[in-house]
């Protein structure tokens, strides 16, 4: 089983996409499971509607799952949990302040030493937690011995016990703490392998220290993905500007990878994706290079299915659309290109007269099915010629004074003369 996290507390970035395709990629090679998790339990940062868009990225992406599993449903199990812990002596009652605690933190800066609790309240005698009203929370006792973890991009890596100290896993108001609420989900959920970025690379040896106080003895797997550099996007604006789902994922799954060929789809990457192939190194964002995938993927589209981005359903407009891929690469800028075309013009002064004429001309022809004979009866009939008559015809036709040639504008306009011209 594996599963993908995230919180709804704002948009989903890049990072959290490309760690979600990874575990959907994996899973498939795996024929495992994968799992949505709703990491839900910070309530005051809660965004509502965000879950609800999270799971609606996840399938315009393609990515497919089996279930989903709101974290702060499980409380219940993460409660009866810590008090298990509790009872076994592996846990204790901290009745430490945070006035005292901030001390404590301020007193290892000005020694330039790295903070950590020291277990005042680990040993404390029995009546004195029976008989102590104030509020308190519940931290896990710190390890005896170093946690190695098996990291299918790292490989093996070991944490120090003495760098880990007797971590809270419930808060003062009774609920779990992110590290203890991960660990416990991801025994309930028989998580075989986790894959996330390597900013979480720090809360994996208390999540497993967690696992073992428990008695949990399955071997779960990791793998910690480079960070993204300038992982400043997020999905939604990415769409928003006109990148298409399928270039993205393809811009995603590449960057810091060496993939066989530099165009595919998700379900390519299936074929022969490995995480023991990625950079240990992180990789960098480029918006440019996102651009030049995404120009090809919007090359490779179906006509028909091209058109709608651009408000039509005609495979013409989708060829013409293809045209100007040599000056746009999203669907936000084809759409640019194509409007002028249909919209009202207002024809530049130095153009007014020669413009005046040659649409009456259009008005009057009759429909050619080939550019030279529309092209030669437009020139006899309105007596205009050469760069006065193909300057009038490229404005006339698009909007614009400069763009494609006008005969390969005219093969996927033809049919759309009567509109254009009024």
């Amino acid at each position: 089983m594996l599963r993908f996290a995230s919180s709804p507390t704002g948009d989903m970035h890049i990072g959290n996409l490309r760690v979600a395709l990874f575990n959907y990629i994996v899973s498939k090679q795996r024929n495992e499971d994968l799992i949505v998790r709703i990491e839900d339990m910070d309530k005051e940062k809660n965004v509502e509607g965000k879950d609800e868009e999270i799971l609606a990225l996840l399938s315009l992406f393609g990515i497919e799952y089996t279930q989903v599993i709101y974290q702060s449903e499980n409380v219940r199990y993460h409660s009866a949990m810590a008090l298990q812990l509790v009872h076994e002596k592996k846990a204790f009652s901290c009745f430490c302040s945070k006035e005292w605690l901030e001390k404590k933190r301020e007193e290892a800066r000005d020694n330039k030493k790295e903070y950590s609790y020291d277990d005042a309240c680990r040993n404390l005698p029995h009546e004195l937690v029976i008989d102590n009203m104030n509020p308190f929370t519940i931290r896990l006792s710190r390890p005896d011995e170093a946690i190695v973890i098996n990291d299918l991009i790292k490989g093996e890596v070991s944490f120090k016990s003495d760098t880990i100290d007797s971590f809270v896993i419930m808060k003062q108001n009774k609920t779990p703490t992110y590290n203890f609420a991960c660990a416990v989900d991801d025994m309930l959920s028989d998580i075989s392998l986790v894959i996330r970025g390597e900013d979480h690379m720090d809360d994996t040896p208390k999540q497993e220290h967690v696992r073992k106080s428990l008695g949990y003895e399955k071997k779960v797997e990791y793998a910690h993905l480079p960070v993204i550099l300038n992982d400043t996007f997020s999905v939604k604006w990415l769409l928003e500007e006109g990148f298409l789902p399928s270039a993205i994922s393809n811009y995603l799954i590449s960057i810091g990878n060496n993939t066989p060929q530099g165009i595919f789809d998700t379900t390519d990457a299936i074929e022969w994706f490995t995480l023991e192939a990625l950079s240990k190194s992180p990789a960098r964002f480029s918006l440019e290079d996102l651009r030049d995938i995404n120009k090809e993927h919007l090359k490779n589209m179906d006509a028909t299915e091209l058109s709608r981005y651009v408000g039509f359903a005609d495979a013409s407009i989708g060829e013409l659309a293809k045209v100007y891929l040599e000056e746009a690469s999203t669907t936000k800028e084809l759409k640019s290109k194509i409007e002028p075309v249909f919209a009202a013009k207002e024809i530049p002064q130095e153009l007014s007269e020669a413009a005046k004429t040659m649409i009456e001309a259009i008005k009057s022809a009759p429909y050619f099915e080939e550019y030279n004979d529309f092209k030669n009866y437009i020139m006899k009939e309105s007596g205009l010629k050469d760069e006065e008559f193909l300057k009038s015809l490229r404005f006339l036709l698009t909007g614009t004074k400069h763009g494609p040639d006008v005969a390969e504008i005219y093969k996927y306009l033809k049919n759309y003369i009567g509109e254009i011209i009024k």
